[in-house]
């Protein structure tokens, strides 16, 4: 008789450990009714799930379901997507899990992730949590992660040569080093303390964002494929992106910029380049009228700006009030003031006030520079120069000294060029009654009346070619002027 209870009580205590061995452990109410609501359980709350109905599921979605502990999930032997983003975890184990292929436990209160099992892990998304640290380097099957808003001061991709997608913005890490993920497609570093980062091997790099960093230095001439660069709130003060002819967004406001080339860039459709240094801008690209933004405000040095149709007004572009566009980048200098004085014949000239420029012997600035109130004694062209931070312009007349009562030049070069366009005798002490000019076969070709502008070596709407020409000056005194001079074009 003993020996039968006894073999009941046996019995009994195996059939309960089986029972028992049967059920996983789950403390968390809303993790077992999320498991509930999926059909993984019957309710009602008791803390167990049937071991036999969770661990063949392969994809697992409990998020935003306020869940602080994920005990159990170590029974999901052949789980290969888990997301539980959006809830209230502390800790997360996953090291059982090996068969997954996708962890998305972004917004949470993680402070540490052990993925280093997970050797056939493909997409990790962690971002916005309380991690120091995520260590990557035996999940070389990785191609996606984000990591960003964690507290991040140091990340290792080196052994991640399949990784297309790298998101760590908006941590605290000083460098780091893409070179050896070459099949980067985007990668998103923004927020960090980066001052250095060199994405010369990403050459299949589609989206580039490295803004609010301290970058002083950015180098993607060999970025071919890039279509959107976000580089805004640096320390640059030159970026070159002509040969990112794809490029169809920049966003490089804030920084110390001093000129900006966009004319290869004919994809582009969004450009903020305000808060620079600029002093020149070029998007003569061919479309300016395919521009949705188009912002280079509180650039305070820049005055002109090179577009495909300078007559063409976009209300949309900004700023607004902007109006110093041109067609060629040899007008800008066009809109730096500078004086403008008349050729002066006679005995002595003194140089007058000059509100915009200063006098000088040379061209550009150069030679040996004149003040206000200088008597030139001598004949000379006097150069007007003035210089802004970005540009220059300036002017030049001539000063003939003489004694005589009027000037004959010798020659004039009418090619338009605004300097000796027009052969005119200067009547100083308005003695002179009428030119006539006549070419060498003794033709009437032009008569002139004193002080008028001049000839411009035009007969009958017909440019006439270089070489000598006759005039003939009647003085009011009826005496009567001849000689030659040159028609050089």
């Amino acid at each position: 008789m003993v020996n039968k209870i006894s073999l009941f009580s046996l019995c009994l205590f195996l059939a309960s450990m089986y029972c028992v061995s049967q059920n996983t452990f789950v403390p968390d109410d809303n993790f077992e009714q999320a498991l509930i609501d999926l059909g993984y359980d019957s309710g009602p709350l008791d803390d167990f799930v049937l071991t036999a109905n969770i661990n063949t599921v392969t994809d697992l979605d409990i998020a935003s379901k306020n869940i602080f502990d994920l005990t159990g999930i170590q029974d999901f032997n052949e789980l290969s997507i888990l997301d539980c983003s959006d809830n209230n975890l502390s800790t997360l184990v996953v090291s059982s899990n090996l068969s997954l292929t996708e962890l998305y436990c972004k917004n949470n209160f993680l402070t540490s992730l052990n993925v280093g099992a997970l050797t056939a892990l493909k997409i990790l998304w962690c971002d916005f949590n309380q991690l120091p640290s995520i260590n990557i380097t035996n999940n070389s099957n990785l191609i996606s992660l984000t990591c960003g808003n964690n507290l991040i001061t140091n990340i290792d991709t080196s052994k991640n040569s399949n990784l297309n997608v790298l998101v760590c913005e908006n941590n605290q890490i000083p460098n780091i080093d893409v070179t050896q993920n070459k099949n980067l497609n985007s990668l998103l570093v923004r927020g960090n303390l980066l001052t250095n980062i060199d994405v010369s091997q990403n050459t299949n790099l589609a989206f580039f964002d490295c803004g609010i960093n301290q970058l002083s230095v950015l180098d993607v001439s060999l970025n071919s494929n890039l279509r959107v660069l976000l580089c805004f709130n640096n320390q640059l003060s030159s970026l070159d992106v002509t040969q990112n002819t794809l490029l169809s967004d920049l966003s490089c406001e804030f920084n110390q910029i001093t000129q900006l080339d966009m004319s290869r860039n004919t994809s582009l459709v969004n450009l903020d380049c305000s808060n620079n240094n600029l002093c020149w801008l070029n998007i003569k690209n061919g479309t300016n009228e395919n521009a949705t933004i188009m912002d280079f405000e509180f650039n305070p040095n820049l005055n002109c700006v090179i577009v495909d149709d300078a007559s063409r007004r976009n209300p949309n572009w900004k700023p607004i009030s902007f109006s110093n566009y041109v067609n060629d980048p040899s007008d800008c200098n066009n809109f730096v003031p500078v004086d403008s004085l008349d050729d002066f014949i006679g005995t002595s000239y003194t140089l007058p006030l000059l509100i915009n420029g200063n006098y000088f012997s040379q061209s550009n600035g150069n030679g040996t520079p004149f003040q206000t109130g200088d008597i030139i004694d001598n004949s000379q062209t006097i150069y007007i120069y003035n210089e802004t931070i970005c540009d220059s312009n300036q002017t030049s007349f001539n000063v003939t000294i003489t004694n005589e009562d009027y000037f004959i030049p010798r020659y004039f070069t009418p090619n338009n060029d605004g300097n000796h366009d027009y052969w005119k005798v200067i009547d100083i002490n308005n003695s002179i009654n009428n030119i006539s000019i006549y070419n060498r076969y003794g033709k009437l070709l032009k008569f002139l009346l004193p002080n008028s502008q001049g000839w411009d070596g035009v007969y009958n709407g017909r440019f006439l070619p270089d070489g000598s020409y006759w005039y003939e000056i009647v003085l009011n005194n009826k005496d009567v002027l001849r000689g030659y001079f040159a028609l050089k074009r």
